[in-house]
């Protein structure tokens, strides 16, 4: 979908008014009486999110007109009445739809918010449906809104939006389409936007005694692969990177400690930490971020072969810890603790944020609403906190202590990867913890709740969501841009 825009209203076969809250009686003089009588007894005031539809003859032609409601007319307000006017005429036939705000006073830079709501709820996969239905096929072209001074906010908000749809690709590919070695080959073209890639195989993640992410994969027939990829916005002027790391789990079995059948398909996006990395780091690149910022993602399919990781093994991690590993279904600590180690031998950061679809129990704590957030630095985790408010990808803190933490105390290892039944979710970050230098800022992000969606949401249809791309990019713009 192309989202245009222009100083006055263009011809199109649709006109789109959008309506403040009780802001219904601006409508233009010569809007038909027909269309506000019928607004108004269907109950459209304006609210947000709201949208009336009707038909209207203009110079005696018929054209289709949709009023949408922008509430308070935010940010966050306009998004969503752009993602409804998407979700009202994307497959309805129409091919062309002018917006108009009725009553004015909207900003160049929210009629740009508009247009990102529209943009992110027409993406779809449609690439595996040979017999799509003709009604069924997207037909809405171009959007085009008519305001004035969007453009440099455009250019960001647009850059954000390709790096969500990226990440919500990866997300929904099927996994025999999508394991570690083609997930490297998809973020290839990264280096087209000036992103530095690096690639570990197996032969160098097992030189460097990467024990507890290979354990992992040991089970499957595709390898395992460990991706960075390096924006560096300032010219070398920063010496020291920001960091996100993804967990990659292109396919989760369990493995020996096998999940149920029912519902195993939807573990596709085990990689949902590793896709809104690679998608963040798309989104800075695509808008010339002037920031320092490294994505890495461990990649790996946890699979139940004859040669999978056992219950009761014992890993020794790149950093020297061991671990006992209790059950294979706790496989995405072990690839993160390897590859935070490698981080921070690489890059010295002073600042990482890891995100992963971890545990079923941030599920029962926070359902769909919050990922969760852990952290060891106050600071960091208010920072990432607020960037969530305002990028409308919320997280809640949890705690950490020295209580949790024994939890997950080994009588044979230096710790085992899952502590007893309750806060599944603690020990868990917990674990992670253990593998963060002194010194360094990190958090956690539990985002089991918030990469796939079984209905459609504020700005997505159901399928995926591409969560976590605004939080970090709004992150950078927040604290290291410079």
């Amino acid at each position: 979908m192309d989202i245009q825009f222009s100083p006055a209203r263009p011809e199109t076969d649709t006109l789109v008014f959008a309506v403040p809250k009780n802001g219904f009686d601006a409508l233009p003089v010569n809007a038909s009486a027909t269309l506000v009588a019928g607004a108004a007894a269907a109950r459209f005031t304006g609210d947000v999110g709201a949208s009336f539809e009707s038909f209207v003859d203009e110079g005696g032609r018929t054209v289709r007109v949709l009023l949408i409601g922008t509430g308070a007319a935010s940010a966050s307000d306009l998004e969503r009445a752009g993602a409804t006017l998407t979700a009202r005429l994307l497959t309805s036939g129409a091919t062309h739809a002018s917006v108009e705000f009725v009553g004015g006073g909207v900003s160049g830079d929210l009629a740009a918010h508009l247009g990102m709501g529209a943009l992110l709820r027409g993406w779809r996969i449609d690439t595996y449906r040979t017999r799509l239905p003709e009604k069924a096929k997207p037909t809405l072209k171009t959007v085009t809104i008519v305001a004035t001074g969007a453009e440099a906010a455009w250019a960001k908000l647009s850059a954000v939006a390709g790096g969500v749809a990226f990440t919500r690709e990866l997300v929904s590919e099927p996994a025999n389409i999508l394991y570690p070695e083609s997930f490297v080959e998809r973020c290839q073209h990264l280096a087209d936007l000036g992103v530095k890639i690096t690639v570990l195989d197996r032969a160098a993640m097992e030189a460097l005694g990467m024990g507890a992410l290979l354990g992992v994969a040991q089970g499957s027939v595709r390898e395992a692969r460990l991706l960075a990829m390096e924006w560096d916005g300032t010219d070398g002027a920063t010496d020291k990177p920001v960091v996100f790391v993804g967990k990659g789990v292109t396919f989760d079995t369990g493995g020996i400690s096998i999940k149920p059948a029912a519902g195993m398909e939807d573990m596709k996006w085990d990689m949902g930490g590793a896709g809104a990395v690679a998608g963040a780091i798309k989104a800075l690149a695509s808008r010339k971020a002037k920031a320092r910022v490294v994505g890495i993602c461990g990649l790996v399919e946890n699979m139940p072969d004859a040669n999978a990781q056992r219950p009761g093994d014992i890993v020794t991690s790149m950093s020297g810890q061991t671990i006992e590993v209790i059950n294979t279904d706790a496989e995405g600590r072990l690839v993160l603790c390897d590859v935070i180690t490698w981080a921070q031998k690489t890059y010295a950061p002073e600042v990482i944020v890891d995100l992963a679809t971890l545990t079923g129990a941030i599920l029962v704590s926070l359902g769909d609403q919050h990922a969760g957030l852990f952290s060891n630095d106050d600071g960091l985790s208010g920072d990432l906190t607020a960037a969530g408010t305002t990028a409308g990808e919320p997280l809640w803190r949890f705690p950490l202590s020295d209580a949790y933490n024994k939890m997950i105390d080994s009588p044979i290892a230096d710790m085992k990867n899952i502590g007893g039944r309750y806060a599944g979710s603690i020990t868990a970050a917990q674990f992670i913890k253990r593998f963060v230098d002194d010194g360094v800022k990190w958090a956690h992000l539990d985002i089991a709740g918030m990469v796939w969606a079984d209905k459609p949401g504020a700005t997505w249809e159901k399928g995926a969501t591409g969560f976590g791309v605004r939080l970090l990019d709004q992150f950078v713009t927040d604290k290291f841009e410079r």
